[in-house]
């Protein structure tokens, strides 16, 4: 799984996108509100990893992780 964190630009926030090993976008959901999003894809319990690695992670670099 990859995890990119992108830069949001004046009116829109900055974002989080979760894709799989072939780059298929699985979650894309804003650094302040990954509930809904990690629920749905089933990564609840993963949550306080996943902002951990986003809160380190500079903008626009992709990191490969394993859950």
């Amino acid at each position: 799984m990859y995890i990119i964190k992108v830069r949001g630009v004046a009116k829109i926030p900055d974002y989080v996108q979760l894709r799989d090993e072939n780059f298929t976008l699985l979650a894309y959901f804003r650094v302040d509100r990954p509930d809904k999003s990690l629920e749905k894809i089933g990564l609840a319990d993963k949550m306080e990893y996943i902002m951990t690695l986003v809160q380190e992670l500079p903008f626009g670099q992709i990191k490969k992780i394993t859950l």
